[in-house]
């Protein structure tokens, strides 16, 4: 089985956009590239899940958010990154489906479709929402980018900063 971290997209490794609609608007934060590299380095899976619920809302399609995610998959190889899969809810937070953050039915879904053991597996997200996902999903720990609060595990300055502090908890847990 797999390692794994399970990571947003919007905040954490991309600019927040609100609904982000087209590739053009799409940007990857600094350091986001190079932390996955580094991920990618050490054994770990990366599995983008996030909630995109501008396509129920009618603001984009999924094939907006495949061009935008294409976009986001070149702009990782060029820094010699890359992401094992994308995950994303395309319904409205109303909808109730089983597969909106923070309930983990991606994440259950990555898991069996990538070979990963969740309990040695992360979530690095920029909301309470991604931490409570790591905990539902019975993961390592939630790491919250940003601002602190709630239950998170560790809250990181930046993306980079998250992935260090992973690394650091994996070297004292052995």
């Amino acid at each position: 089985m797999h390692k794994a971290v399970f990571l947003d997209r919007d905040g954490t490794i991309a600019r927040d956009v609100p609904y982000c609609s087209r590739p053009e608007d799409f940007e990857l934060l600094p350091g986001a590239a190079e932390g996955i590299k580094l991920l990618n380095e050490h054994g770990f899976k990366v599995v983008v899940v996030t909630n995109q619920s501008g396509i129920a809302r009618g603001y984009f399609t999924e094939r907006a958010l495949a061009e935008i995610h294409d976009k986001m998959i070149t702009q990782l190889a060029e820094h010699g990154a890359h992401v094992d899969a994308i995950y994303y809810c395309p319904h409205h937070p109303d909808d109730n489906c089983d597969c909106r953050k923070p309930k983990p039915k991606m994440v259950f879904q990555a898991a069996i479709d990538l070979d990963i053991d969740l309990s040695q597996s992360y979530v690095i997200g920029d909301s309470e929402m991604d931490v409570e996902l790591a905990k539902r999903a019975g993961c390592k720990a939630g790491i919250r980018v940003g601002e602190s609060g709630g239950m998170s595990d560790c809250v990181a300055a930046s993306f980079r900063d998250a992935v260090h502090w992973l690394f650091r908890q994996r070297l004292q847990n052995r």
